[in-house]
C-alpha cells in the first residue's frame, strides 16, 4: 500500500519594493511661497538701501533737486575726513560705546544675580526692571529731559544734601555723560533677562560642590558663574556694542547734537545731513564709513570672543 502525497502549487505574489514617486514641484512651490515675504523685506529694506548708499556716496545727489546727480568720485570722502564735526562725532560715538558696554553689562549682570535668588517677590522686581525696555525711547528721553533740568528732580535731590547740580544737558562737559547714564538705565533690563537666562543654565550641583569645598559667594561667582556665562556674555557684548554705535533717538530728542556738538554721533550727523540739509550724497558717504567701522569692530569682537578650541 503506497501513499501518494499531492502538493498543491502555492501562488505567491511579489510586491514591488519601489516606493511611489511623489511630485516635488508642489513642495518647492510651498517653500518658495513661504520664503517670499522675508525675501521681499530683505530686498526692500536691506539690499536696496545698501546698493543706493554705495552708488550715492560718490555723487553730489540731493534729497530734492531739479538737476540729476553727478559723479564726483572721492569728493564726499575728502570733505568728510576734513570735517571737524565728523571727527568730533566719531569721538563721541567711540566714547559712548567704550563706557556704555562695561557699565550697562555690569549693572544688568548685578540685577540678574539679585533676581535669580530664590526669595519671594523676584517676579515683581523682574517686571519693574524690565519696564523701561518696553517703554518708548522717545518717552524715556522726554522724562529724563525734565529730570535733567536745572530745577529738575536730580538737582532737587542733590540740593537736599547740599550739592549744587550742574546743567546736565546744557553743559558740554556733562551732556554726553547724562546721555550715557540714561541709556544704561533704559536698556539694562533687556540684558538682565539675557544674563538671567544664562544663569539658569548653570547647574546647581556646581554651586553645591563649590560650597562643600569652602568657596564663598565671590569665589563661586568667579569660578562657577562667570565661566558658565561665556556664551551669554559674548552675545551681550556684541548686542550692546551694535546698539551703542547706532545711538540716535536720545540725541535727537534731548540735545540735537549740542551743546557745541558735544553729543553729536555718526548716525545723528548722517541723518541730519541727509534729511535736514538734504545732502544725500554726503550723508551716504558718512553711512558707508559708519558701515565699515561697525564691520571692523564686529570682526575684531568675533576674533577675540571665538572659542579657543576652534583656533587650534
Amino acid at each position: 500500500m503506497s501513499t501518494v502525497t499531492a502538493t498543491a502549487p502555492v501562488a505567491t505574489t511579489t510586491r514591488s519594493s519601489k516606493k511611489p514617486r511623489t511630485s516635488t514641484s508642489g513642495g518647492s512651490g510651498t517653500a518658495w511661497a513661504m520664503l517670499a515675504p522675508a525675501g521681499v523685506l530683505m530686498l526692500v529694506f536691506l539690499i536696496v538701501p545698501i546698493v543706493l548708499t554705495l552708488s550715492l556716496a560718490f555723487t553730489d545727489a540731493r534729497l530734492i533737486s531739479p538737476t540729476p546727480a553727478k559723479f564726483t568720485g572721492l569728493t564726499n570722502f575728502t570733505r568728510l575726513f576734513g570735517s571737524n564735526v565728523f571727527w568730533h562725532s566719531l569721538q563721541n560715538t567711540i566714547v559712548f560705546a567704550v563706557v556704555i558696554v562695561p557699565l550697562q553689562s555690569a549693572c544688568a549682570l548685578g540685577l540678574a544675580v539679585l533676581v535669580n535668588a530664590k526669595v519671594r517677590g523676584t517676579n515683581f522686581f523682574r517686571t519693574v526692571y524690565f519696564l523701561p525696555v518696553v517703554t518708548s525711547m522717545v518717552v524715556v528721553s522726554m522724562l529724563w529731559l525734565f529730570m535733567y533740568q536745572q530745577d529738575g528732580l536730580i538737582n532737587s535731590l542733590l540740593a537736599q544734601i547740599g550739592i549744587t547740580g550742574p546743567d546736565w544737558i546744557g553743559d558740554p562737559n556733562t551732556a554726553l555723560f547724562a546721555i550715557i547714564l540714561m541709556s544704561a538705565w533704559q536698556a539694562m533690563g533687556f540684558h538682565m533677562v539675557i544674563w538671567l537666562s544664562g544663569l539658569q543654565t548653570i547647574s546647581a550641583d556646581l554651586y553645591e560642590a563649590a560650597s562643600l569645598d569652602g568657596a564663598g559667594p565671590w569665589q563661586q561667582f568667579v569660578n562657577v558663574t562667570w565661566p558658565g556665562l561665556k556664551q551669554t556674555r559674548t552675545f551681550i557684548l556684541i548686542t550692546i556694542t551694535i546698539a551703542a554705535f547706532s545711538l540716535f533717538t536720545q540725541i535727537n530728542v534731548m540735545t540735537q547734537g549740542g551743546p557745541l556738538d558735544s553729543t553729536s554721533t555718526l548716525v545723528f550727523l548722517a541723518v541730519r545731513t541727509g534729511f535736514q540739509q538734504q545732502q544725500t550724497g554726503y550723508a551716504s558717504a558718512m553711512s558707508l564709513v559708519f558701515f565699515v567701522l561697525v564691520l571692523a569692530v564686529s570682526l575684531v569682537q568675533r576674533h577675540l570672543t571665538r572659542d579657543k578650541e576652534l583656533q587650534r
